[in-house]
């Protein structure tokens, strides 16, 4: 039998998705940046529903805005019933690939009126994340890779390998622009893509993006299961903002580790890394006398730590 063209496949792809996710009526909005995901992702949608096209201009390249204009003309050819440009200022936080995103993010939540959001990741991109998750070691959160559904955020072509969207651009004879960043091997994740996936794939014999994907969707399910527990356990072990130590001494480690982990998010934890997370855990398991544990956070001069103390789990910010 004939495989299917790429267009059919990503039509198949998205039609899945929205039937799953999605209320059978609506609109949505996509992120477009021009390049052959997104387009070939933005030249399907726009068939099925009333699609509205966002795209983001971080202006970090010379001719970014005329990168910009020209996918917002394209989506307006491909049906679009709105298309516009957004322009962002990227800060420098977390290293020039992280603010980007940030910025991204943000400009797309801001403009999306209430539509759901379709992102044009790929199974390739999947493999990548888990990749990075691993070289980090940080756990099996985040290796458990991006969700298809993390509202608004939806993501239709997980499935779906990179080639695929730009046989689907050819098909359409659409021409999808190539960023610059995409090829420059001082980002990690362009290295991970260019070198390390290929070497995997020659050394293993294939088939490794697809088995890094199908881990991916393991753990995310061994984790959402995790994080169900946790929430219903949490009630039970809060008192007062704090921890009841007893109380945790009593639970499966990677339940209580996700308790803890609800409980710094709450308490105004940032960014946690399992590293962390543990950390504190050894607060309850391996308790010593020991000080505090200092844990990531959002709170505007001061640091944030984990302290126990007559039998409770506290947290306490103190001026930096």
């Amino acid at each position: 039998m004939d495989r299917p063209g790429a267009l059919a496949q990503l039509r198949t792809a998205l039609g899945a998705f929205a039937g799953q996710y999605l209320a059978p009526e609506g609109s949505w909005a996509v992120g477009l940046s021009g390049g052959p995901d997104s387009l070939a992702l933005t030249a399907v949608a726009a068939r099925m529903r009333p699609t509205t096209a966002l795209i983001v201009d971080h202006g970090l390249q010379a001719g970014s805005g005329q990168v910009a204009e020209a996918a917002r003309r394209q989506a307006v050819e491909l049906g679009c019933v709105d298309a516009r440009v957004i322009p962002v200022t990227v800060g420098a936080a977390g290293g020039p690939e992280a603010a980007a995103r940030t910025a991204r993010y943000a400009a797309l939540a801001d403009a999306r009126d209430g539509q759901p959001v379709l992102l044009g990741h790929t199974l390739d991109d999947q493999a990548e994340t888990v990749l990075l998750g691993l070289g980090r070691g940080s756990g099996a959160r985040s290796m458990a890779g991006m969700r298809p559904y993390d509202p608004p955020w939806c993501r239709p072509l997980l499935g779906v390998r990179r080639a695929r969207t730009g046989q689907a651009c050819a098909e359409l004879g659409l021409t999808a622009w190539l960023d610059p960043h995409n090829s420059d091997s001082r980002f990690t994740r362009v290295r991970l893509r260019t070198e390390v996936l290929p070497l995997l794939e020659d050394v293993l014999g294939g088939g490794v993006a697809e088995a890094l994907a199908r881990t991916a969707i393991s753990l995310r399910e061994n984790t959402e299961l995790v994080d169900l527990l946790a929430e219903q356990a949490l009630p039970g072990v809060v008192a007062d903002a704090a921890l009841e130590v007893a109380a945790l001494e009593g639970m499966p480690g990677p339940v209580r580790r996700a308790v803890i982990r609800r409980w710094l998010l709450t308490g105004g934890g940032r960014d946690l890394s399992d590293l962390q997370i543990r950390a504190v855990d050894r607060l309850v398991t391996a308790w010593r006398g020991q000080g505090g544990v200092a844990v990531a956070s959002d709170l505007a001069g001061h640091r944030l730590f984990a302290v126990r103390g007559d039998g409770l789990l506290r947290l306490r910010a103190e001026p930096v």
